[in-house]
């Protein structure tokens, strides 16, 4: 039997679920619809609130260094870098810039190498990751990159400084430049392939922005070693790699969407925001350095060249905060499930 009394203004006194009338304000019909809303009324289902039991992270945040892995990440892509230039160099008779650019080479993945065995704690843990090779692991096709590439970089330096066994010389820095390409950019693939939101979210850019944040601290390094007159090769390089970087880190920020905050607050937003000034300060310093001459010529190169390298080094710093930034934080973790597509669906 119901209670419920009619009105001049309506029912009073009805059960809601039973008779309450479908499609009147707070009925079930405009909940389980979405529609039928008017101005000015207020919504029945709360927004969204991306948290996690008891405000904890989602997933594991990176328990690396940042100096040993960033630092791994910069010198590593400065070194493969600097031996495609060296290759350049070496091939268009420009020896003292060859020479310079396979010494910082060999400098910088010895430094590299260094930072990464430190991370691990222990030297025999690299060494356990050659024992197998698995395609589909970064990681492990990594490791042997690094293996194929190491030696070849210390052949070609020694005797690019020595003068000996110029064949074997031409031989390993032509190795050195084909898998040293693949040293500057294959830690962005792997950054991509872990679960780290900021990470896997930017996997279409961020091995070209590695790319070119190592194209430009390789044409770095050269503007500071190499002799004005066969510093123009390492210009054009600078050049080349701060518009790839810089071009790459604008559109990886635009698609990423919400999942770019990370990017552009906090440490990684002053650090990124530092390193888009330094590379555009260096590239266009050393434009403007070739048509110098003299002292202010060679000032104007220097310059470049440390800004370049400083440049390089924040892109690398600024991924690397913004990925702990991303993993310590529920949001960022629930927008990038919700944004991976559904079963059945193409990929965008």
């Amino acid at each position: 039997m119901s209670d419920a009394e009619v009105r001049t203004e309506g029912l009073r006194g009805q059960r809601p679920g039973r008779e309450a009338v479908p499609g009147a304000k707070g009925g079930h019909g405009e909940r389980g619809r979405g529609r039928g809303k008017r101005r000015g009324e207020a919504s029945m289902v709360p927004d969204a609130d991306f948290t996690s039991y008891y405000g904890r992270p989602i997933i594991k945040e990176p328990t690396w260094k940042a100096l040993d892995i960033a630092g791994y990440l910069f010198l590593g892509g400065l070194a493969g870098a600097s031996s495609v230039l060296a290759a350049g160099a070496h091939a268009t008779g420009r020896d003292r810039l060859a020479t310079a650019s396979k010494v910082g080479a060999l400098g910088a993945i010895s430094l590299s190498t260094a930072a990464l065995i430190h991370d691990l704690g222990r030297p025999e843990r690299f060494a356990n990751m050659l024992r197998v090779l698995k395609p589909t692991s970064p990681m492990s096709v990594g490791s042997w990159i690094l293996f194929a590439y190491g030696p070849a970089a210390g052949l070609a330096a020694i005797t690019g400084v020595t003068g000996m066994a110029p064949g074997a010389g031409r031989a390993a820095t032509g190795w050195a430049a084909l898998t040293g390409s693949a040293v500057a950019t294959y830690t962005g693939v792997l950054f991509a392939d872990t679960a780290i939101p900021a990470w896997h979210g930017a996997y279409r850019e961020l091995p070209f922005l590695f790319a070119g944040s190592a194209a430009a601290a390789a044409g770095g390094l050269g503007l500071l070693l190499a002799p004005r007159a066969e510093n123009d090769l390492a210009r054009g390089t600078a050049a080349f790699g701060a518009a790839l970087d810089l071009c790459a880190g604008h559109l990886m920020r635009r698609r990423l969407g919400p999942l770019a905050e990370p990017y552009e607050q906090g440490k990684a937003g002053r650090l990124m925001r530092t390193a888009e000034i330094l590379t555009a300060v260096g590239a266009g310093a050393g434009l403007l350095a070739g048509g110098r001459a003299g002292r202010r010529g060679r000032a104007a190169a220097a310059i470049a060249g440390a800004a370049l390298l400083a440049g390089s080094a924040a892109t690398r710093f600024a991924v690397f905060e913004a990925g702990r930034a991303s993993a310590a934080d529920p949001k960022y973790v629930i927008i990038s499930q919700r944004s991976q597509p559904r079963s059945g669906q193409d990929t965008p």
